[in-house]
């Protein structure tokens, strides 16, 4: 406040009438310092930019211009290749505090790049030391925070005198840092806390000073930076550092769009303008150098933001397609993940990495194998000639398939079932009710996703030409109680037009019927052979868990099974339907059903009742025909 009053004063005192006697007076005023300095009317009138009202232009002095010229010490230094050279010069010439920081910072950088023993042993770096902390409160603030840093990483102990000392100055000072100095602090308060250290009053002023002063934010690598550190902040903050994110992203190197992307990941923070700002720039930039660490993070970063942008990951693919022999088997599994949760299915990118494993198959891991077989069934990827990839994945597995955790295990045998790979002996493991048992409690909904897949696995030993003969469905964990479920649009308005497809009749028409299979089927009917329903309730059902009436079908009928696709049952950006669903569609067929799919593309065009009603006798009759000309 007393600031602010006299910058106010300094403009208004010129234009009294007693400013040139008080002028003259002010010229004979010396302050007592080392340099007397002249206090004169300029210097009022033009008052020093350390005003707190003058953040901005403040940050901009510290930032462009050294408060002191470069020694030539520091100026050897900066030149210096090895530690022994920094140690050498500082014993050979000294300096003050200041330059010892700078020695130290350079020191640090010294033995990242080349590697030095007993550092902190030598007299040479503990003469630096009694430097600095004999005069700590001369050192600049830029080297003072790049000191912090390089004697942590140097590995001076967190509860040393200097580094206390160090700290004190810091918060002393935390007012008259950059905005950048900050985020670097912010930077060595995050690897303390992972340490296990942390100096909580220096950590509340910083981020108070961080919060209150976001507008200075003026650069895309501090932005970058502080929401690489995203775990200290509020959420107002981050707010504030994803708005500045986005009115910089131009300005954003590749790097920096990997930061702020990875940055978003690693917080669940889907902030759909700043990706979509990203991915413009990462798409229109072309001599950005994307190297492959920073693709795979790209890739990690959407899939776990569930963030589709189908140019970036064409690009992605592109990239990554030249450098597949150079990638490591963690690489193949992390980026076949990554894309699987986005649904993305780009066939010479997936086919070379069943080829990588084919190659490189002693390389991969037991749980490498794992998730590489998960993301293939995912998306239903479908080898041609898949013979020497899947003999390779089945030899891998025999000696830890029965040590997996239960429900890595279920998903393992699952994912073969969609990959029409699974053999008996991994079915028999997981159908065994002492198995099932280990796979209750926790999360309601996650046993209940479990209790379908086992479903899924029975059906498939069931229905396909195994020779094995499983548990019967019955005996599998029971379902859960309680839970309603909800019908989504497309399947409302299908149960509608089946309703009128059946003239009304409730006996010719069942809707959200659950199969022993596990598989729910959205309207089933039964047509004779003109395709006219008939009435359903007492014919025999194997697919009932109740098994239906006790009448056989007629001659002629056929039972008919309607499933509406919804959006996210296919693949990204095309009509192929993920695994799990052409699954369900082959699993329907086996059980004697004619599938007649309702893809929402399809159905959404429809505007009318009698369009949709229509539509369905259309399906219906192409299925039937379809199904007499096998």
């Amino acid at each position: 406040m007393t600031t602010r009053l006299l910058c106010r004063w300094a403009r208004l005192f010129p234009r009294c009438p007693q400013a040139a006697t008080a002028s003259a007076r002010l010229q004979n005023f010396t302050v007592h310092q080392t340099e007397p300095v002249c206090l004169t009317s300029l210097s009022w009138i033009r008052p020093s930019a350390r005003h707190l009202c003058q953040g901005n232009e403040l940050a901009r002095m510290e930032e462009t211009a050294l408060p002191y010229d470069q020694t030539p010490l520091v100026r050897l230094v900066e030149k210096a290749s090895t530690p022994e050279e920094v140690l050498q010069l500082w014993a050979e010439q000294g300096g003050s505090a200041s330059d010892a920081a700078r020695c130290l910072v350079q020191l640090n950088l010294r033995v990242t790049e080349k590697g030095g023993e007993e550092i902190l042993q030598d007299p040479r770096f503990e003469s630096m030391l009694e430097t600095v902390n004999s005069q700590v409160s001369s050192v600049w603030n830029g080297s003072l925070v790049g000191l912090l840093r390089a004697l942590t990483m140097l590995g001076l102990p967190s509860d040393a005198p200097l580094l206390r000392s160090i700290q004190n100055e810091v918060l002393w000072r935390i007012r008259r840092f950059t905005y950048r100095h900050l985020a670097y602090l912010v930077d060595w308060v995050a690897f303390q806390r992972r340490q296990g250290y942390e100096n909580e009053a220096l950590t509340a002023a910083l981020l108070k000073q961080l919060e209150l002063r976001w507008t200075e934010l003026c650069d895309s690598r501090t932005v970058s930076i502080l929401m690489g550190r995203a775990m200290l902040f509020t959420p107002s903050l981050m707010d504030k550092l994803e708005d500045k994110a986005l009115e910089l992203a131009e300005s954003f190197s590749a790097e920096d769009i990997r930061r702020v992307a990875f940055a978003l990941a690693s917080q669940n923070r889907r902030a759909v303008p700043l990706l979509r700002a990203l991915s413009y720039h990462l798409n229109q930039k072309p001599s950005f150098e994307l190297k492959t660490p920073l693709l795979l993070d790209i890739a990690y970063a959407y899939g776990k933001l569930n963030f589709h942008q189908t140019q970036v990951l064409q690009r992605i693919a592109a990239e990554l397609l030249p450098r597949l022999s150079e990638l490591s088997s963690l690489d193949v599994t992390r980026c076949a993940k990554s894309l699987a949760f986005l649904k993305w299915l780009h066939l010479p990118l997936f086919e070379g990495f069943a080829q990588h494993y084919v190659s490189n198959s002693g390389n991969y891991s037991t749980m490498q194998v794992c998730n590489l077989i998960i993301s293939f069934a995912k998306l239903n990827f479908q080898l041609g000639k898949g013979e020497e990839f899947y003999q390779k994945v089945h030899k891998a597995l025999e000696g830890s398939f029965q040590n997996l955790e239960p429900f890595l295990k279920t998903d393992v045998v699952w994912s073969l079932c969609v990959l029409n790979q699974a053999n008996p002996d991994y079915i028999s493991s997981v159908t065994k009710y002492d198995f099932q048992k280990k796979l209750t409690g926790g999360i309601v909904d996650r046993t209940e996703s479990y209790r379908l897949k086992l479903l899924h696995i029975s059906a498939f030993a069931q229905l396909e030409p195994l020779g094995i003969t499983v548990q019967s469905p019955a005996v599998l964990l029971p379902a859960s109680q309680g839970k309603v479920e909800v019908s989504t649009p497309l399947q409302s308005s299908l149960h509608t037009a089946l309703q009128s497809l059946t003239n009304g009749r409730t006996q010719a028409l069942r809707t959200a019927v659950k199969t022993v299979y596990g598989w729910t089927i959205d309207g089933e009917i039964v047509v004779d052979s003109e395709n006219k329903p008939i009435d359903l309730e007492k014919l025999k059902a194997p697919h009932l868990p109740g098994g239906g009436g006790r009448d056989a079908l007629p001659a002629g009928a056929r039972r008919i099974a309607f499933v509406a696709w919804e959006f996210p049952n296919f693949c990204l950006r095309s009509k192929d339907l993920l695994g799990r669903f052409a699954m369900q569609k082959r699993h329907l067929q086996l059980a004697g059903f004619i599938v007649v799919e309702v893809p929402y593309f399809e159905w959404l065009e429809l505007k009318s009742d009698w369009q949709k009603v229509a539509y369905l006798k259309d399906k219906l009759g192409k299925a039937v025909a379809e199904d007499m000309a096998k």
